[in-house]
């Protein structure tokens, strides 16, 4: 005769349901899935046996969020509890196992925006120094950190630059962005000189007689990947001595904060960032702000 499942057997059961239910219909990555199983098995374990995970009420998912916020907790560590929670009753209702969603009129704790890192203007100085311009590889790698910084383009659209996409007799770039958005960005004179010299020799060498329409080529004249171009920034950036974890969407971001510290106006640097909507540009504000507030307390005599 075979004995009862026990509640917290019971509430696996259910968990590996709604996981499978999951994985079928959006293909979540495994390590998705773990954090789900992770956030359901704590709060089934918190209930301990009174009553079944599938049926607690929105009072005790509110308690257990009040138990997990310990002093030095993170809202986001709430947020994701909360995230798998909903899931997982929202699943329920769909599926009519019970009409009600306990999560419902429970709201998501507020998440501050976390600051982009950016580099100061010495830092961008010595990464555009880096690269060793008497090589082809040096000439295409300073163009590219020239065009990325003057022109504050994404990461995704510096790489799939085609010739025709860049005017150097008037100084722009022609991007298609997100949702296939067209801008046209300026490029300043110190990019300009950078791509026409890597133009001129760089490139011609590194294609070896093949034929591209990509403005930036790789080693053998194959096409610029994002991968290629983390690898470029990292290793110029060890070799200017910055120690901070750089990434290539880095030089965009310190595009936006430097020019806003210049005294840009926040709907010119949306319109060159590409940018739908203005709040998605405003983080940079603070951004700038902290950096004006530390040079007022380095340089006033009242600081």
């Amino acid at each position: 005769m075979s004995s009862k499942p026990t509640a917290e057997a019971r509430d696996i059961q259910e968990i590996d349901r709604f996981l499978d239910a999951l994985w079928a219909e959006h293909g979540l990555a495994q390590p998705t899935l773990a954090a789900y199983r992770s956030d359901l098995l704590q709060f089934s374990r918190w209930l301990a046996g009174r009553r079944p995970l599938e049926q607690a009420d929105r009072a005790e998912i509110l308690s257990y969020l009040a138990d997990r916020n310990r002093p030095g907790s993170s809202p986001r560590t709430a947020a994701r509890i909360l995230s798998s929670l909903r899931r997982y009753y929202r699943l329920l209702v769909r599926d009519r196992f019970r009409e009600d969603d306990p999560t419902a009129l429970i709201e998501m704790p507020r998440l501050g925006r976390p600051l982009p890192k950016t580099l100061s203007e010495q830092d961008v100085e010595a990464l555009l120094a880096a690269p060793d311009e008497d090589t082809a590889l040096g000439l295409r790698d300073r163009a590219m950190l020239e065009l990325m910084y003057a022109s504050g383009l994404r990461v995704s659209e510096l790489v799939g630059l085609l010739l025709h996409q860049v005017n150097l007799r008037s100084g722009v770039v022609q991007v298609m962005g997100k949702g296939g958005r067209e801008r046209l960005v300026p490029m300043g004179e110190a990019a300009q000189n950078r791509i026409g010299d890597y133009l001129h020799s760089a490139r011609p060498d590194l294609l070896d007689g093949q034929i591209s329409d990509a403005l930036f080529v790789t080693r053998r004249g194959g096409t610029m990947t994002r991968q290629n171009f983390w690898y470029i920034v990292r290793r110029h950036a060890q070799r200017a001595g910055i120690r901070s974890d750089l990434s290539p969407h880095g030089l965009r971001h310190a595009f936006a904060t430097h020019l806003l510290n210049h005294g840009a106006d926040l709907r010119v640097v949306q319109m060159l960032l590409g940018h739908a909507d203005l709040s998605t540009t405003q983080i940079y504000t603070h951004v700038a702000r902290a950096r004006l507030q530390s040079l007022h307390a380095e340089h006033h005599p009242r600081g």
